[in-house]
């Protein structure tokens, strides 16, 4: 039975990037609160995978491969939905390449590619999204940041890191234009989650999870489904007083000071005074 505090019974989502990792696991998850949704993912065959899944809780899913960097391209996608579903309720919106580059090797089109890819499609989506949720008065966005919207990682994430600081002043500013008219939008901040193209770099540099994990109180990269709970929270009325939040879900990544250490290490215990900055 579906929990009554995240009902979303007779509500449309539009997730995308919904045929892998974050995307497919937040489809999941509002569907199996009650939405109804639609799938935008590139790789329509994936999308068309986790679409069986939806349809066989008894839910309604429609794909697209649609390219959701193209703003043309995005308002044929929610006239699509507009025929289909009628509303929209609840905007996943994760869809995005990022491109690693050395600061001083990176070309100026490879910059401008992510930007449109990360930024540029993303305020679209938004758009589309957040003029049909105006006009009932009610709605909620979760766009997908990153450990790079707050903090620098290095190893050539230059573009990527300027994108997902972009993406978290889009979700604040939108907020503050529209969270007085009944359009919330929060953004999900993950650490490093397990997907193929991240699983291809930890096979060809064997030293990156162990560095990751040094970052991670918790112990463990994370994985697509640690973000089911957030986006049945915040695509429900569970969540109707928190937007402009920046939310991270990196399991203690962004809490532990640059020199911090997971746990007690260590069988010495000694005392200090007058340091502020361990």
């Amino acid at each position: 039975m579906t929990q009554p505090l995240f009902d979303l019974d007779g509500k449309v989502a539009v997730v995308s990037g919904a045929a892998q990792g974050l995307g497919q696991a937040t489809a999941i998850a509002v569907a199996q609160c009650g939405a109804d949704v639609t799938l935008v993912d590139r790789n329509v065959d994936g999308a068309e995978a986790t679409a069986t899944q939806i349809r066989s809780m008894g839910r309604k899913a429609l794909v697209s491969g649609t390219n959701t960097s193209d703003p043309k391209a995005i308002e044929e996608l929610f006239h699509q939905v507009d025929t289909e579903f009628g509303r929209v309720d609840f905007l996943g919106n994760i869809a995005g390449d990022g491109h690693l580059a050395k600061p001083e090797d990176l070309q100026v089109q490879d910059l401008l590619n992510v930007l449109q890819n990360l930024v540029v499609g993303r305020f679209f989506m938004c758009q589309e999204a957040g003029r049909r949720m105006l006009n009932r008065g009610h709605g909620s966005i979760m766009n997908i940041g990153s450990l790079a919207s707050s903090t620098a990682l290095g190893r050539g994430h230059i573009a990527y890191s300027i994108a997902m600081g972009a993406v978290i002043q889009m979700t604040r500013e939108l907020s503050t234009e529209w969270s007085h008219r009944g359009v919330r939008v929060n953004c999900v901040t993950p650490a490093q989650v397990t997907n193929p193209s991240l699983k291809v770099r930890m096979k060809d540099d064997p030293t990156l999870e162990g560095r990751f994990l040094k970052g991670i109180p918790m112990g463990r990269l994370g994985q697509p489904q640690d973000i089911m709970g957030l986006a049945a929270l915040l695509a429900s009325d569970a969540s109707e007083w928190i937007t402009g939040a920046i939310i991270p879900m990196d399991g203690g990544n962004m809490a532990m000071n640059a020199g911090g250490t997971p746990g007690h290490q260590g069988s010495a215990v000694q005392s200090f005074r007058g340091e502020t900055n361990e």
